[in-house]
């Protein structure tokens, strides 16, 4: 077979951790109220359903993906396994640590409020690097997400599939279309700031010789035909622009 020639990049479903931090923003918290460990945290209700109108938009991929990159937390696998439940079957699918979601450190359940109130040299910190190279005490920066995601498509790349599909997190996609489209800091910064990553979202690149290209992004036309919510969850609050 010819080498990976097209990347399907899919954001998990809408998860509990999503609710509760966007109702913790809202409310102005300071932390957000979350009983499980980021890697255990499961898909809510809209998540399940998001997950299961996934599998249509997957059953109808012409050419379908003969390989499966999965990140090993539980709303990514609960995703894959619903959006895959109705076939075709994938020959082979993999998870994978390196598509794990960014880790904060210190400033896990916190909320903006909570980083300015409980760390605000932090929040000064970030302020002076910038979101792209700041990190967090015990975290991750996205230059950190970038350099693993790197190791992960080098061995990608030796796969003998030619369609790949990736279910991991907003970061995570986000990382891999700045990569594969080369984009410097500002560049990814600044498509970053006016587009989100959906919730069950699908992003496609596909390789003419070198080159990268994007070819969807965030779709969640299978959800709309569903009748599933379309749910708006950014990412952690140091993330997102002020």
């Amino acid at each position: 077979m010819a080498p990976l020639e097209e990347l399907w990049l899919v954001r998990h479903g809408e998860s509990v951790g999503n609710l509760a931090a966007t109702r913790a923003e809202v409310e102005g918290q300071e932390t957000i109220p979350l009983e499980w460990r980021d890697a255990d945290v499961p898909l809510s209700d809209t998540g399940v359903e998001q997950a299961q109108a996934l599998s249509t938009r997957l059953r109808a991929a012409d050419p379908a993906p003969q390989v499966a990159w999965v990140s090993p937390y539980v709303r990514a696998q609960q995703t894959f396994a619903l959006g895959t439940a109705d076939g075709p079957a994938i020959p082979a699918v993999f998870a994978d640590d390196r598509l794990r979601d960014r880790e904060l450190g210190i400033l896990d359940l916190l909320t903006r409020n909570g980083v300015a109130a409980r760390h605000p040299e932090e929040a000064e910190r970030r302020a002076h690097l910038g979101k792209y190279y700041h990190r967090p005490p015990g975290g991750e920066s996205w230059a950190d997400v970038a350099l693993r995601l790197r190791s992960f498509l080098r061995d990608a790349f030796d796969s003998p599939a030619t369609v790949g599909l990736i279910v991991a997190h907003d970061a995570v996609v986000m990382l891999l279309i700045a990569i594969l489209r080369r984009m410097d800091e500002a560049e990814l910064l600044g498509f970053a700031a006016t587009n989100t990553v959906l919730n069950a979202s699908v992003t496609r690149l596909r390789r003419d010789g070198r080159e990268w290209a994007l070819a969807e992004f965030s779709n969640v036309d299978h959800l709309e035909r569903a009748g599933a919510d379309v749910t708006v969850h950014p990412g952690s609050p140091d993330v997102e622009p002020e």
